[in-house]
């Protein structure tokens, strides 16, 4: 029997599948219609997911992607047990129709199938709103969609006219733009609203726009460190607000003002704060993966309380309270949140991540930029390849730090890296991300437990490293809640896949192209209690 079981993200679905070994016998692998709300890039509303492999053409890594690799799946049929799918169209409810194809007489034939409905609407909670971004410009889909065009001028500055980019940007920026971009109209519309803002990464001309538009209803913490003085873009964002009557302060802490972070106040009262990891800066939002929350009253409270004592008596934050301990914000509008505020005198913020690493039952999930950092969350994510009664997943910056997860022949831990971007980001921002510590920001969260009985995650701006948490002004979010724990865990398999197959495509070669496997031998692993595949496939769909 063939089973389906989906799991909502931010405009994403996962989709688990799962069939009775009895029935796997020449399996070629699933096919996947996908019926969408309206039309969008394709004829009609209901077409099949494509594969980039199929059974005849190798995909080699020195071969670019292109329309010619993507085969519908009807005829080249995923051989995975689950499939992350992104809609190009939005929002809105979809009906995904799944086939077990098999091979018969040399092709392949459409066998049973079963449906799941999903509501890709962007539930959220009255009290907080969670987005994603794309994060697909290395990808077979910005290529396809915008050929590859870049993302900014050639001469580029931090007041560039952005209309021949705007659809790059609604497409990458995805959800997450849309949240930054309405809480800034929201402040623009109401004339009793004044704007608190910590900014690391600035230099997104449509936002330093709207920051300036409202003039002196703006204050402004800028980092100050190294790689954003001289001929970084940010002294210039700095110069255009100050002009624009903000009142703009910078500083970095002992090392970073690391924060993303911007509070709303009404008549004076802060009442809704939008914060997450991404920079408000044209790589944070359009290249890099990132996540933004906006969260309303209380915890706009403690964030516009740890900005005060960073603007007002930065030398003192360590020893202020804001920065002393977790708080807990229980609360009838958003499901139970906990926020620490860094730099700390201690790293106390990380023995609740990895408090909670160590006790998870089922599953983690993280993305990080470094393991390097030191701390007990570190060391907890290193270990996972040590607990065979867990499955884990994770992608992180380097290729070069992948050996210090020890996963072994038989572990159910399974990491990627984010390395081929590296070589494949248009410039100016290839050069840019090889820059020196802090430039490479991106995704920051650890999820345990999703689909089990006590799911948490942990995000925010917090690298989750010792150094970060002593050094750096930061923020580290705890949410125990199934939804948003869910809506990480799509996002954090999302990552992984992609990065995962644009490695191995990266490394194959004529003589050891990436195809689909011509016979039911790719099946073994997933029915094989000691593979990992097997593993995660009896944890995402539910099997025993």
């Amino acid at each position: 029997m063939l089973t389906v079981k989906a799991y909502v993200g931010d405009g994403a679905v996962l989709l688990a599948l799962d069939l009775e070994e009895a029935d796997t016998a020449n399996l070629a692998g699933f096919a996947i219609k996908c019926i969408a709300p309206v039309t969008g890039p394709y004829p009609t509303n209901e077409h099949f997911l494509k594969n980039n492999l199929n059974f005849n053409q190798g995909v080699t890594g020195d071969k670019q992607l292109g329309p010619a690799n993507l085969v519908d799946s009807d005829q080249a049929p995923f051989q995975m047990f689950h499939w992350v799918h992104f809609p190009s169209v939005g929002p809105g409810r979809y009906t995904y129709v799944v086939y077990a194809s098999y091979f018969e007489n040399g092709n392949v034939k459409l066998g049973p199938s079963t449906s799941v409905d999903v509501d890709l609407s962007y539930e959220s909670y009255p009290g907080l709103k969670v987005g994603f971004t794309r994060g697909y410009i290395s990808s077979q889909a910005y290529a396809d969609r915008f050929g590859n065009k870049p993302l900014v001028p050639a001469q580029r500055s931090m007041d560039f006219n952005t209309t021949p980019y705007v659809a790059q940007y609604d497409w990458l920026g995805a959800h997450a733009r849309e949240l930054v971009f309405d809480f800034l109209q929201e402040c623009q519309q109401d004339p009793s609203i004044t704007v608190d803002v910590f900014s690391y990464d600035f230099d997104e001309p449509d936002i330093i726009r709207a920051l300036c538009q409202l003039g002196s209803r703006v204050r402004v913490f800028q980092d100050d460190a190294s790689l954003h003085v001289g001929s970084a873009l940010e002294p210039q964002t700095v110069q255009a607000l100050a002009q624009a009557g903000a009142s703009v302060k910078t500083g970095h802490f002992n090392r970073f003002a690391h924060d993303k972070v911007i509070i709303q106040k009404k008549n004076g009262n802060a009442v809704k704060v939008l914060t997450g990891s991404a920079n408000f800066s044209v790589r944070g939002l359009y290249v890099q993966s990132n996540s933004v929350l906006v969260f309303e009253d209380p915890e706009a409270l403690l964030y516009e309380q740890a900005f005060e004592e960073a603007f007002n008596n930065m030398q003192q934050f360590k020893s202020s309270a804001i920065a002393s301990k977790w708080f807990d914000l229980p609360s009838n509008a958003t499901p139970a949140t906990s926020v620490s505020f860094a730099p700390h005198q201690t790293a106390f913020s990380l023995d609740k991540v990895a408090d909670s690493i160590n006790a998870a039952k089922s599953s983690v999930f993280f993305a990080v930029m470094e393991m390097a950092g030191g701390g007990r969350v570190m060391d907890a994510l290193k270990s996972l390849g040590d607990r065979q009664e867990l499955f884990s997943l994770g992608t992180i910056q380097s290729s070069s730090q992948l050996g210090l997860f020890r996963p072994g022949i038989d572990a159910n831990t399974a990491v990627t890296s984010f390395d081929f971007l590296l070589k494949n980001v248009p410039e100016p921002f290839k050069t840019e991300w090889r820059g020196g510590a802090g430039q490479v920001i991106h995704h920051k969260f650890v999820v345990c437990d999703f689909n089990d009985w006590d799911p948490i995650v942990f995000c925010g701006s917090s690298n989750l490293s010792s150094g970060g948490e002593i050094s750096n002004g930061d923020n580290l979010i705890a949410i125990s809640d199934r939804r948003i724990a869910t809506y990480y865990a799509v996002e954090a398999i999302r990552l992984f896949d992609h990065y995962r197959f644009r490695s191995l495509h990266e490394q194959s070669t004529s003589s050891n192209p990436l195809l689909l496997t011509p016979n039911d031998s790719w099946i073994k692993p997933y029915y094989d209690p000691t593979n990992i595949k097997s593993h995660e496939r009896r944890l995402l769909s539910g099997a025993s």
